[in-house]
């Protein structure tokens, strides 16, 4: 019995002189275990941490370990992966324009397709050609070269030398003041044309107007513009009813435009209303803008006098969200019942407007076609088929 005992500790401690285990880490080393056996699953879930750890740890070195860019060379822009100054067998820093001239017309007449026989000659030196002639373009052009020669200095920004390369690549050669001046000298052009085409058919529309084209009538024989009937018949002896007629058309419409006070959309145009001229009164316009406010603010915000014509006119413009073209293009009868109504102030422009809002609410409901559109909504309105009947 005895002899077993001694037997036992004898391999006790020598498994513990072999494995070099301290009696402290022994005691940690069971207990580990015992931890292991009563919660295996903690211990798959640290032998799975442990893995992916060492896995990111090996990606990591690779990632570093292998060089991007390494060289400053990207694929794709300028000479690829080759150095520009390599492919034209030029020192960076002491090549001058003249040694990239000389360079490239030397490499050009070497490697041009033409100057070989086979098919598989010429291939290859088309391709080669094609480098050289890129990396001429890149060189020879000051402002490209120094782009060139940045990326090769900070090979890092990545971005920034695909923007640079393709901006100039494609960007407009053209000065964008010049594409800028010519831009506003079209859009003042085509509003010009625009404003008189308006004008020219509110003319037009004037003399198809039985009141106004009488009026215009009326005014040219009084003027002695038109002749009477018996002098007209007297004068015209010998001319076509054309002619005739397009000679009263002209002089009427010549009344109409001289008489009629056409305003609004439809007004005569000015050069004042095209982009050029605003553009370059535009300081003007803003100082007239400061000044109208600050005016307003002490006049009648600080000092509470009274408002006066323009200033009514005003305020019922913006209550009513229009601009002073549409307010001109309103009757004058139309423009004195605001006026009246003392629509320039707040709650008395509220009030008219729900009123006016009823109104327009009424004539809706006693229209046919208004109640067809709300049947129509209500139904799904559009962008929904149905089969449903009115």
């Amino acid at each position: 019995m005895l002899s077993q005992v001694s037997n036992v500790r004898q391999s006790a401690s020598a498994t513990l002189s072999d494995s070099s285990i301290s009696p402290v880490n022994h005691f940690q080393h069971v207990n580990s275990s015992h931890r292991t056996q009563q919660c295996p699953h903690r211990h798959r879930f640290s032998s799975s941490f442990n893995i992916f750890g060492n896995y990111l740890f090996i990606v990591l070195i690779i990632t570093l370990y292998i060089p991007s860019d390494v060289h400053g060379f990207i694929e794709g822009i300028y000479c690829g992966t080759e150095n520009c100054y390599d492919v034209l067998e030029l020192v960076k820093e002491k090549a001058t324009k003249e040694d990239i001239q000389k360079a490239y017309r030397k490499l050009a007449r070497k490697f041009h397709p033409d100057v070989h026989r086979t098919e598989e000659a010429k291939e290859t030196a088309a391709q080669r050609f094609r480098v050289i002639a890129s990396a001429y373009e890149v060189l020879r052009d000051e402002e490209s070269r120094s782009e060139y020669d940045y990326m090769l200095e900070n090979p890092d920004e990545v971005y920034h030398h695909y923007y640079a390369y393709f901006r100039r690549r494609y960007a407009p050669k053209v000065d964008i003041r010049i594409v800028a001046v010519v831009a506003i000298t079209l859009i003042s052009a085509y509003q010009y044309y625009a404003a008189f085409s308006r004008y020219e058919a509110a003319i037009d529309g004037f003399l198809t107007i039985p009141k106004y084209r009488i009026r215009a009538t009326e005014i040219a024989k009084e003027e002695g513009l038109l002749l009477s009937d018996k002098e007209a018949k007297k004068k015209n002896r010998g001319r076509s009813k054309d002619e005739i007629r397009a000679d009263e058309e002209k002089i009427l419409r010549k009344v109409i435009e001289e008489k009629m006070d056409i305003r609004g959309g439809y007004a005569k145009p000015s050069v004042y209303d095209i982009a050029w001229v605003q553009l370059v009164l535009l300081p003007y316009t803003l100082y007239k803008w400061v000044v109208f406010y600050c005016r307003w603010i002490v006049k009648f915000v600080i000092l509470k006098h009274e408002y006066g014509q323009d200033e009514k006119e005003y305020l019922i413009r913006r209550y009513m969200g229009i601009s002073l073209a549409e307010w001109d293009q309103l009757d004058d009868v139309e423009r004195e019942e605001y006026m009246d109504l003392e629509l320039w102030e707040k709650e008395k422009f509220t009030e008219w407007k729900k009123e006016k809002d009823a109104e327009m609410k009424a004539k809706l409901a006693e229209s046919a076609s208004y109640r067809r559109y709300r049947r129509w909504m209500k139904k799904g309105g559009p962008g929904q088929i149905t089969f449903m009947e009115d």
